[in-house]
């Protein structure tokens, strides 16, 4: 498998806290990653060690084939958390200094966006609405044709409809340029809506990472008469498990047919799937990466 980002070990500490410890995590090339967890996991830290503006404390972060910093930041585009931009500085001058910082700088692409959104590129960037500032930091951040996009909750202050087109104009970036991404998010309708790859983070361990079809296609909920969940087949990987006096309610994963017919199975969305690697317990013995692929 080809990747984008590799991370062995990845630890970042400010003074005595760790704000990542531990880290090993693959993104595959040629995706649009969710990467998804609860806050505190770390997400941050790991996409902003990602792009170089955070060094290590330990462990090793490679991108593109390099280690992380060093010469391919021409080759990522990166929108932070608030996807912050200059206020004072009006739209065509946030383009003319993109254009200057960026050698494969694709200026008929800033401009063509900045058109077909409607943005006067006199008016300052203070001036403009949270999802208008969104889609100038997509703007600068595609325009220098990256081939990896790294963005960190970009629409998490947006409201329902900024995000839509704010995700929606990332997908016609995807499909045009043929873009590696990598987006973080807590909204796991917005990770449904453009991903087709998922990364779940939990204190710092991926606890699951691989298509999003495969995944949804191998885990199930089992709801029966209670059971101790030791006595499964050894190809049914419990996730999560409740119990009430005379029922279970069991969260696997298994690539085999469920014959028990005690069992009622039922699909998990995406959101419940999620949200069952969320709350499982982070322990020593949890480390080791799950991948799921075809």
């Amino acid at each position: 498998m080809n990747t984008v980002l590799q991370a062995h070990g990845l630890g970042k500490k400010y003074g005595r806290r760790w704000a990542l410890s531990d880290c090993t995590l693959e993104v595959p090339a040629g995706r649009v990653v969710g990467l998804v967890g609860p806050n505190g996991a770390g997400k941050s830290t790991l996409l902003n060690l990602a792009v170089g503006l955070l060094t290590p404390t330990s462990g090793t972060i490679e991108v593109l084939g390099s280690p992380a910093g060093t010469s391919q930041r021409a080759k990522i585009g990166f929108v932070a958390q608030d996807t912050p931009t200059y206020s004072r500085l009006s739209i065509a001058d946030h383009l003319r200094l993109g254009a200057g910082l960026n050698p494969n700088w694709d200026d008929s692409l800033a401009q063509a966006r900045i058109q077909r959104l409607g943005l006067n590129p006199k008016q300052r960037a203070g001036r403009l609405s949270g999802g208008q500032r969104a889609q100038l930091a997509l703007t600068l951040g595609i325009s220098k044709r990256p081939e990896l996009l790294i963005l960190d909750e970009p629409v998490a202050a947006l409201d329902p409809l900024a995000r839509r087109e704010f995700l929606q104009d990332l997908m016609e970036a995807v499909a045009e340029q043929e873009l590696s991404v990598v987006l973080s998010s807590h909204l796991v309708s917005d990770v449904e809506r453009s991903c087709d790859y998922l990364v779940v983070l939990v204190d710092s361990r991926v606890q699951i990472s691989g298509e999003i079809e495969t995944l949804l296609a191998t885990h199930y909920r089992l709801s029966g008469p209670r059971r101790d969940e030791k006595t499964l087949p050894a190809a049914q990987h419990v996730i999560s498990a409740s119990h009430t006096d005379r029922q279970s309610t069991l969260v696997i994963r298994t690539d085999q047919p469920i014959l028990d017919p005690a069992w009622t199975v039922s699909q998990l969305s995406l959101e419940d799937l999620v949200l069952a690697y969320m709350g499982r317990a982070v322990t020593p013995e949890s480390r080791p990466v799950l991948e799921v692929q075809r």
